[in-house]
């Protein structure tokens, strides 16, 4: 098991090979407030650009936005290979 910390004035995190956690401060950011997320962490979860919120059970979850057609080139290769591609 790999374990490893990092410390800064605006966050700290605790990294093991699995698992990721980190704690950070909630700052003013104009009107609104916000959240810095460690670098190391966007870099992890090839977080760009914007993501989505999503309040579940108490717990604040961010995941990358993707493209609604960004698998579908894949998909359908898939399809093919498995002679499942014909017309309904």
């Amino acid at each position: 098991m790999t374990y490893s910390t990092a410390h800064s004035s605006d966050y700290s995190a605790a990294q093991t090979s699995a698992d990721t956690v980190a704690r950070t401060r909630i700052v003013k950011i104009g009107n609104s407030q916000g959240i810095r997320i460690p670098k190391f962490i966007v870099e992890q979860l090839g977080l760009s650009g914007e993501v989505e919120l999503e309040v579940k059970d108490g717990q604040l979850l961010i995941r990358s936005l993707q493209a609604p057609r960004q698998q579908w080139a894949e998909q359908f290769k898939q399809m093919a290979e498995a002679q499942d591609d014909r017309l309904l």
